[in-house]
């Protein structure tokens, strides 16, 4: 009967999320191109906060739990597990005010109303994961905007979602790269659980009434020591994923 509820309020769920991508993109270029990068950053927030009210049409709850003070005046590396795609808006609306940019697969960069452009023009950086050398000198540029404008950079070092909530091992790579070239930044660990419920059926239908939450724990300097900064924040990620159920 659950299943059978979600394929009418997945087509809801689509044709509204749609739509807020078409609305949003004209917004977006006009901020951008006529006010600068500020108003777009405002425009790309509150498409998020649209986006995360979406899938409340699927009966999804949203926890973010944050009881951190996190500085606004230095750079962030924000490190996450990885189940859904649905991950991020809630990091981009929650974490706002530290600017997030994403290390994205190249694939998006281009097609995708609202996403594409924010990709594009936002300070993200995209990545072909068939190419590491344009891949890390990519992450590479993105460590150095964020060092010099005081932003935050996005990553899910499992490289791929999980399909089933199950973490996967870090790859290490992309992180050291950031923190090489943002020396300053404090990492920023955060869980992920129930997002892949969303998914769980495919992506048709999306699963109905998960609870996400996400978990930001203290942030981490950075010491001069990636081996050891990154094995703490893995370990303070995975502590607190929930037992697949």
């Amino acid at each position: 009967m659950r299943k059978i509820l979600a394929y009418p309020l997945t087509v809801l769920y689509f044709l509204i999320f749609g739509i807020t991508l078409l609305i949003f993109h004209p917004i977006q270029w006009f901020c951008l191109r006529v006010f600068g990068y500020n108003a777009h950053k405002k425009s790309v927030s509150i498409l998020n906060l649209v986006l995360i009210w979406c899938t409340y049409i699927l009966g999804t709850r949203y926890t973010f739990i944050n009881k951190n003070t996190i500085p606004n005046d230095k750079p962030l590396i924000i490190v996450s597990n990885h189940q859904s795609m649905n991950d991020i808006p809630p990091i981009i609306w929650y974490m706002r005010r530290h600017h997030p940019k994403f290390v994205s697969k190249i694939e998006l960069g281009k097609g995708i109303p609202s996403v594409s452009f924010n990709l594009r023009h936002g300070g993200s950086v995209l990545i072909d994961r068939k190419d590491s050398k344009q891949a890390l000198a990519a992450i590479a540029r993105l460590g150095v905007y964020i060092e010099k404008h005081n932003r935050s950079a996005v990553i899910f070092p499992e490289g791929t979602r999980s399909r089933t909530g199950e973490p996967k091992k870090f790859q290490t790579t992309g992180l050291k790269v950031l923190m090489k070239n943002a020396p300053s930044a404090l990492l920023v660990p955060i869980s992920i659980n129930n997002s892949w419920k969303m998914l769980r059926y495919g992506k048709f239908p999306y699963g109905i009434g998960s609870h996400l939450i996400f978990k930001v724990h203290p942030p981490i300097p950075n010491t001069g020591d990636p081996e050891a900064i990154i094995a703490q924040a893995e370990e303070l990620i995975k502590k607190d994923i929930l037992p697949h159920s």
